[in-house]
């Protein structure tokens, strides 16, 4: 794997700069995590050599300091909107992302729904965090915000909403996602505390758009890609120009939110800290790039597999025709087709050898090779596609089975007969337990199943969009993977 990005560089950088920000304030920090604290797999994505629970290791440093508050919206707990690259709703994820804070040490405060107005499913929810022991506090949507400062900046604004008494130094907001409400959960713990006689500050651990790179940079345009369904906007930061003459890249809710945050601050010292919303975030990512090319080609592939996402959910009915377009538009700036992604490339021509005959997926390896396969009576195009990958790269001659006819016949009977299954196929999951237990007494499937670390990083196109199953396997063998939209193949027949 080629790396593009300076890890341990970013770790010491960016520690420097969060103790810095800590020492300009006086009782309390207020920080929101912009990205994933512990998986941030986009950013590893976009910037190869990027470790993804980077923001949770420097934590560990100070540990002792902090504190968790946990956001979730209301909407997001009603529309049960998934986190996509783990599969699982944002409530779901609220519980998991408390019990990796714990289970590492940390301190969780609470939870904060934020953008409350009654749902009927955000009590329910509330219910049910509070008979696990978890303090719940709701954030209520405020009207006009954020540009109604007078109402916000006012106790039928911040005021209105359940104050989150904390104690550590360092509070940490974080959320499953974006668009949680982060942001506005810190600036009403600002106005909180200023009525209680705490002085509080607020910065922003920020990861993307990088704001010393350029508005048409592959890595923020990938970031655009990403927050498509959020109508989130890159833009050069107007606040920052004008104070420094500096050209600094931010995006719309930050600079929209920053009067706000200006009349926080006014009343609560005298005067803003900050001349920019750029200058609220604590954002080195942009001085640890070792590789621009490496990590330009990295976020054009990750904005063309973000497309193809975008085009599957529609399909499902669980995206807009436009956040579709949003991400069209993006690879057009970027000056990128679908033709970029070499599996896409190699599942189109096999489907022109075959005549349309059955479904078809191909793999991009880490060196490069690229391989293919198709369904067959017995194996689903993604499953035929892993054998054909686990036997190149262990050396196994591609006529030889890995798994015998004598195995895959019961596994078979019990989906369909006993199961009440449609589809005989072995999916990837079947596949890779057969080779586990044939594993035990065939050398090749030994060998074959040594091969799965070396998969990590390899990409998958499907010509037809594959199970939950499949996805998911695909996904903890770290195998990027897109699809055409099409729920079901349909044989060209003569």
């Amino acid at each position: 794997m080629k790396y593009g990005f300076d890890n341990g560089k970013y770790l010491k950088i960016q520690s420097e700069h969060i103790k810095e920000r800590i020492a300009k304030f006086g009782d309390k920090l207020y920080m929101e995590f912009g990205g994933k604290l512990f998986d941030d797999y986009h950013a590893s994505r976009v910037l190869p050599g990027f470790h993804p629970d980077s923001k949770m290791q420097m934590l560990l440093q100070i540990k002792e300091d902090v504190e968790i508050i946990i956001v979730i919206s209301a909407v997001d707990i009603e529309k049960n909107k998934i986190r996509a690259d783990l599969g699982i709703t944002y409530d779901m994820d609220v519980l998991r992302l408390r019990d990796e804070f714990l289970y590492h040490g940390l301190s969780v405060n609470s939870v904060v729904i934020t953008h409350f107005n009654g749902q009927a499913s955000a009590e329910a929810y509330r219910k049910r965090l509070e008979n696990m022991g978890i303090k719940v506090y709701y954030h209520h949507t405020i009207e006009g915000y954020p540009h109604n400062v007078a109402l916000i900046d006012s106790d039928e604004g911040f005021g209105k909403n359940d104050y989150v008494e904390t104690t550590k130094p360092l509070v940490v907001v974080t959320a499953p996602g974006p668009g949680s409400g982060k942001m506005a959960v810190c600036l009403s713990q600002l106005y909180q505390e200023n009525k209680r006689g705490i002085k509080a500050g607020y910065a922003k651990f920020e990861t993307f758009p990088v704001w010393n790179m350029p508005l048409t940079h592959p890595v923020n345009m990938a970031y655009e890609a990403a927050t498509a369904d959020l109508e989130d906007v890159n833009m050069i930061d107007p606040f920052h120009l004008e104070a420094y003459g500096e050209t600094a890249v931010n995006y719309n809710r930050d600079i929209e939110i920053f009067p706000v945050m200006n009349a926080l601050f006014e009343d609560i010292y005298g005067e803003a800290p900050y001349k920019s919303p750029t200058d609220m975030g604590v954002n080195m990512i942009g001085y640890c790039i070792s590789d621009d090319e490496v990590c330009c080609e990295a976020s054009r592939q990750e904005i063309i597999r973000r497309y193809y996402t975008a085009l599957c959910n529609f399909a499902d009915g669980k995206a807009t025709e436009s956040e579709v377009n949003k991400i069209a538009l993006v690879m057009k700036r970027a000056k990128i087709t679908t033709d970029d992604r070499k599996t896409t490339v190699a599942v189109r021509e096999r489907l022109e050898k075959n005549g349309g005959a059955s479904a078809t997926a191909a793999i991009e390896l880490e060196d490069g090779t690229i391989l293919t396969a198709e369904s067959s009576p017995l194996l689903g195009p993604s499953s035929a596609l892993l054998l054909n990958a686990l036997k190149h790269l262990a050396g196994i001659a591609h006529n030889i089975k890995l798994i015998p006819q004598t195995m895959i016949g019961p596994i078979q009977k019990t989906k369909v007969e006993y199961l009440h299954g449609h589809n005989p196929r072995l999916h990837t999951d079947e596949v890779l337990v057969a080779i586990s237990m044939m594993s035990l007494i065939d050398e090749n499937c030994k060998l074959a199943l040594d091969q799965l670390p070396n998969l990590v990083g390899a990409q998958v196109h499907s010509a037809v969009m594959l199970s939950e199953v499949d996805r998911k396997t695909f996904n903890k063998l770290g195998i990027g993977l897109t699809c055409d939209p099409i729920r079901k193949f349909k044989q060209k027949r003569d």
